[in-house]
């Protein structure tokens, strides 16, 4: 594990997106850049924490207000927020600023913010009327779902779409996005600046990436890949 980055990820249910980076990382074997050793959680029933476990990874659930006691002690390199519901409270986003990212299931800085989280959020883009959704990842700071945007990804919105059918089609391309983001940013592929701006990496996908109908999952997998290849 030595030079690679020790990443810790926070989720409050069941933890699919932690899944996809821990299948990630594996899938990279010796060439990945992050080893996630910590796992976090608000609360025991959480299911990511059952995830973390079956794959040997260290747990523990901890309030808020315990975060950095707890992420300094484990030598938290990069933290992931992935699906956690709760508020990060100022000195872990100032801690660990330009290292602390979260992935947000909609085309931010649209449909982001205090109460907009799950299907909320999916609600909230059918009774807009938009064509396109999709999900972010972006760098966390003192407000909700404002950070600067590292890479997005659009998912399209059918006609026919529940908030239940968009959530799984938006998930998908989560599962895909978050996990390249983890590794490059451990790698210094993507970082944030002292102005507070992105560098390295793609802020958006390219235009000819986007189709009208929704990509099967190894097109996006694909064209993902391309945002953080060199």
């Amino acid at each position: 594990m030595s030079g690679r980055k020790r990443v810790a990820v926070l989720a409050s249910g069941g933890g699919s997106n932690l899944q996809a980076v821990i299948d990630h990382l594996a899938t990279l074997g010796e060439r990945r850049s992050a080893d996630i050793t910590l796992v976090v959680a608000g609360r025991e029933e959480a299911g990511a924490l059952a995830r973390a476990r079956r794959a040997r990874i260290e747990t523990a659930v901890a309030a808020p207000g315990a975060l950095g006691d707890l992420l300094d002690a484990k030598a938290i390199d990069i933290v992931v927020l992935a699906g956690y519901l709760a508020f990060v409270p100022g000195d872990v986003t100032e801690r660990w600023k330009g290292r602390i990212i979260n992935v947000h299931p909609a085309l931010l800085p649209s449909f982001g913010g205090q109460g907009l989280y799950g299907l909320r959020v999916h609600r909230a883009v059918l009774d807009a009327g938009v064509r396109v959704s999709g999900a972010t990842v972006h760098f966390v700071d003192a407000e909700y779902d404002r950070g600067p945007i590292i890479a997005q990804w659009p998912v399209p919105v059918a006609a026919h779409d529940s908030p239940e059918s968009l959530a799984a089609r938006v998930l998908r391309a989560e599962h895909r996005l978050l996990p390249r983001v983890v590794d490059a940013l451990a790698a210094g592929v993507v970082r944030l600046d002292s102005d507070g701006r992105v560098q390295g990496g793609l802020a958006t996908s390219p235009p000819d990436a986007f189709s009208l109908h929704p990509p099967d999952d190894a097109t996006v997998a694909t064209e993902i890949d391309a945002l953080f290849s060199a």
